[in-house]
């Protein structure tokens, strides 16, 4: 068997797109509508505009997102997934279901309804349920 080490093991290359607490945070907003810098901040008390500033360029530099900024105005400015990110919708689905499924979870109907909205939103089908 070949020994994973940090700079072969793809679970660590992985990793080293999401190397900040907000990354996997705005790429969710992002499959759940979200598109603009404030709308990243609307839940989120504790992301300071520099730090959303330099996610936002990773996620860009990662080729995960990609940015347009409107020719008649040029002040907004809307993010996007780009196919590579759109391909986080199974792993943003399994964070989900990881802690939908653990016992303490307040209630079931709560937890069916929250497990249809990412199903729905993500684009995931019928042969990932669980």
């Amino acid at each position: 068997m070949t020994k994973l080490e940090g700079n072969i093991c793809p679970v660590d290359q992985s990793l080293k797109l999401f190397s900040k607490k907000w990354h996997i945070l705005i790429i969710r907003d992002l499959f759940f509508g979200k598109n603009r810098f404030k709308e990243f901040k609307e839940d989120k008390p504790d992301l300071s505009n520099k730090v959303l500033t330099s996610c936002l360029k990773d996620l860009e530099s990662n080729g995960l997102i990609g940015k347009r900024t409107f020719e008649d105005n040029s002040k907004v400015t809307e993010y996007y997934l780009t196919d590579e990110g759109k391909r986080m919708n199974k792993i943003i689905y399994e964070l989900a279901m990881f802690t939908l499924e653990k016992d303490d979870f307040p209630s079931d109907n709560k937890r069916d309804e929250i497990i249809h909205l990412f199903r729905t939103t993500l684009n995931i089908g019928n042969q990932d349920k669980k």
